[in-house]
């Protein structure tokens, strides 16, 4: 059955992503090819309810694709938790005449938009806008693969201290309760180990590292850690190091934001380009509450329930190549 959306709004929303631009032009210029009106929608869901929103001409995202961050901009929204703020969103929706969103964000964006959906019977699709790469349901999401690129080249540069001075680096990088960036930044890199909150649940993995006898026939080494409360971060395991083992010269660089900027791969202009243009056409086929995911190199609609249920799963066979090459 053909769908009779019309006219839908565009969102960004939680951390930014380098892709998300890409997108936005890929669902905007879609949505026109496919005789819709387009509306973006700044700030996020808190631009949905102060009225924040524009309708875009194909022009609107000229000159986009490859910059980092994202034009529609992103701020957290207290408000849209409650049932009174998304009354707001929903009655300014219906001021312009906005009949399904496509929202772009993380869990979090895509847990809102599900319940915004189900409380106004409202047509949304979600794209997996995150460089955790920690939904369910895509093998990769669209940001991961440039903060991954951007990971390795700190990681190269800080080796590089690392070596000169015989020290030991723990180098934190973002994930939050998902040390899938953290392990693949680790085998990229040559690192000697990545330190992740699914295994330290299980294990001390500090000990474990000392105990084989680390740095046994290396001047340097190289350590990631997952930001994660499982984990302590980079510096809870460098105070750790220092009163247990003050024989190694420890240092500590916490990379941050630099992580989420930059001008994106071309890997995630493809995959957002891809993405986008699949948005409107799960619209058009009447699919609701799915987000676009990608599995072997397919397009597929995943239920928002599914890509939020649970932490992604490790490769246990990542780990073992990481043991493996580090030796």
């Amino acid at each position: 059955m053909d769908s009779n959306v019309k006219c839908i709004g565009v969102l960004t929303s939680g951390g930014d992503a380098p892709g998300m631009n890409a997108a936005i032009r890929a669902v905007t210029r879609a949505a026109i090819f496919n005789n819709m009106r387009v509306f973006g929608i700044y700030r996020g869901y808190r631009g949905l309810i102060s009225d924040e929103i524009v309708e875009f001409k194909t022009n609107s995202v000229s000159n986009i694709i490859q910059q980092g961050g994202t034009v529609l901009k992103t701020a957290r929204c207290d408000e849209f938790m409650t049932e009174e703020g998304r009354k707001i969103a929903y009655e300014n929706m219906q001021k312009h005449g906005i009949e399904a969103l496509v929202v772009i964000g993380g869990d979090g964006s895509l847990t809102g938009a599900g319940i915004f959906a189900n409380e106004y019977n409202i047509p949304i699709v979600g794209l997996p806008g995150t460089i955790d790469n920690d939904l369910n349901g895509t093998d990769t999401t669209i940001g991961y693969d440039t903060a991954l690129n951007t990971i390795m080249q700190s990681m190269d540069k800080i080796r590089d201290t690392a070596t000169s001075h015989e020290r030991l680096f723990f180098v934190e990088v973002m994930g939050r309760n998902c040390g899938y960036l953290a392990l693949n930044s680790a085998v990229a890199s040559g690192a000697e180990a990545a330190i992740i909150p699914e295994i330290s649940m299980e294990k001390d993995q500090l000990a474990e590292l000392i105990e084989q006898g680390f740095r046994k026939s290396k001047s340097s080494s190289m350590v990631l850690v997952a930001e994660s409360e499982v984990t302590g971060g980079a510096m809870k395991m460098a105070e750790r190091v220092k009163k247990q083992y003050p024989q190694y010269d420890v240092r500590v660089s916490i990379l941050g934001h630099l992580q989420r900027g930059g001008s994106p791969t071309a890997q995630d202009r493809i995959l957002a380009s891809r993405m986008g243009v699949a948005a409107i056409q799960a619209l058009l086929e009447n699919q609701r509450n799915v987000m676009i995911g990608i599995r072997e190199n397919e397009i597929d609609y995943v239920p928002f329930k599914r890509a939020i249920k649970k932490d992604r799963e490790i490769s246990l066979e990542l780990l073992e190549v990481l043991k493996i090459s580090s030796i």
